[in-house]
């Protein structure tokens, strides 16, 4: 698979992104293994922009490793210093189902009570606004009245 090409815009700015992130793959004296590309994988999709540490002392080795997860892994090389790789891929969406008897869920809603008396810092308390209930103008909560169901059309059944 060929790997992204960024611009050096691009670049820069996820090079900025990954300065404070620690390593999540670790690559030791085996060197590139098929449980290595496996983590690498992982944790791009988890991740998208993460950072390798390589243990080994060769830089061509380094070098070539870096290439070769670039380019397996479908993944932008972003930056390679030292010992740390830096790669980038774009997370995957994650499919959701969408449940159509779903109704909306609890809001907290801050309430302010003003005092009477001039100066005074309002009262502000968080309440939390169930489904069936409603936040009246004074602040307090209702619970929806069920619906009234009509006496002629009880009776025809």
């Amino acid at each position: 698979m060929p790997q992204i090409e960024l611009t050096p815009t691009e670049r820069k700015a996820h090079r900025a992104e990954a300065h404070h992130l620690d390593p999540v793959v670790m690559i030791g004296g085996d060197g590139l293994t098929a449980a290595v590309r496996k983590e690498t994988d992982a944790a791009l999709n988890a991740h998208g922009l993460i950072k390798i540490r390589v243990l080994g002392d060769d830089r061509a080795a380094r070098e070539a490793i870096y290439q070769q997860l670039a380019d397996e892994l479908n993944a932008a090389p972003i930056q390679h210093i030292g010992k740390l790789l830096v790669l980038w891929r774009p997370k995957p969406q994650k499919a959701r189902a969408d449940d159509e008897e779903r109704g909306a869920g609890p809001k907290d809603v801050k309430v302010m009570k003003y005092s009477k008396r001039g100066g005074q810092r309002p009262e502000v308390r968080v309440v939390r606004v169930l489904g069936n209930q409603r936040l009246t103008p004074g602040g307090k909560l209702k619970k929806a009245q069920p619906k009234q169901k009509s006496v002629k059309r009880n009776r025809a059944d």
